[in-house]
């Protein structure tokens, strides 16, 4: 039986710095490629994995590639403690650790013949980026397709290289609380972004990964549009270290993140954010 503890040996392959404290990581394996499933993908979008260096630890992160790419997975490292300042130490060519994927992602079977709302903050869009590019790769599955993004400044916007191919599947809606001279976007509350779209509530899903007070204001940014709780779909974030439920680190509620999410219902974790 494999040890799904073991982490395997992945190779950095391009560092892609996108803000002041937050670097892209793309891995390739070492040995092989990634395991694909009967679907062609090796993880589902909003699942987590855990990554790493010997000697420093690991941390969890939303890839934030196409799950249909079985060379590599984009991780977004942000210096925050020990472990990512120990990566963002590392080079094109080092070695690092990768376990996973783990939990469960996004019921993307679910979403099919629905519009679809993604609302995401800051450093919470990697796992939305996953989720966008498969749904570009299945376009005709889904109705109408929106990105509804915030940062604090336009430098904060991440992956802004992939909003012009984005655009040419899903409607991108940016907005930044503290606007440069040049920023010709919106300015405000993500919440404000919901006048720019139009769906039908009953055909609608919504998806969301953020920091915990953009969490709390779920309620106002969904209720007025009229979307069930049983129709938003959370990526709830924690600090995980086993992965697999046998630490207890990770609990939200009565739910333990890394198996019975990262993604819950709205009602499950509601009160329940960092």
């Amino acid at each position: 039986m494999e040890n799904p503890l073991r982490p395997r040996e992945v190779k950095i392959v391009k560092l892609e710095k996108m803000s002041s404290n937050f670097t892209l990581f793309r891995l390739k394996p070492v040995d092989e490629k990634f395991p694909a499933d009967k679907n062609g993908m090796i993880f589902n979008p909003g699942q987590f994995v855990l990554a790493g260096a010997w000697g420093y630890g690991e941390s969890p992160f939303g890839p934030a590639s196409s799950p249909f790419e079985s060379e590599f997975i984009d991780i977004g490292v942000r210096r925050v403690g020990a472990v990512t300042a120990a990566l963002h130490h590392l080079q094109e060519g080092d070695e690092m650790t990768l376990r996973g994927p783990y939990g469960n992602g996004y019921p993307v079977g679910f979403f099919e013949g629905k519009d679809i709302v993604m609302v995401t903050g800051g450093c919470g869009i990697p796992p939305i980026a996953a989720l966008i590019e498969y749904m570009i790769a299945r376009r005709e599955k889904f109705g109408h397709v929106y990105l509804l993004y915030g940062a604090l400044t336009p430098k904060d916007l991440l992956f802004r290289e992939r909003y012009s191919a984005w655009e040419k599947s899903i409607k991108v809606l940016l907005t930044v609380d503290r606007p440069s001279p040049d920023w010709k976007g919106y300015v405000g509350l993500v919440s404000e972004l919901t006048k720019e779209i139009q769906i039908d509530p009953v055909n609608t899903v919504a998806a969301m990964c953020g920091p915990g007070p953009m969490a709390r204001a779920l309620e106002n940014i969904f209720r007025p549009l009229g979307i069930s709780d049983r129709r938003i779909f959370v990526s709830e974030e924690r600090k995980m270290s086993c992965g697999i439920g046998k630490c207890q680190h990770c609990t939200t509620g009565d739910n333990y993140v890394c198996t019975d999410g990262p993604v819950f219902y709205y009602d499950q974790v509601q009160g329940n954010w960092d």
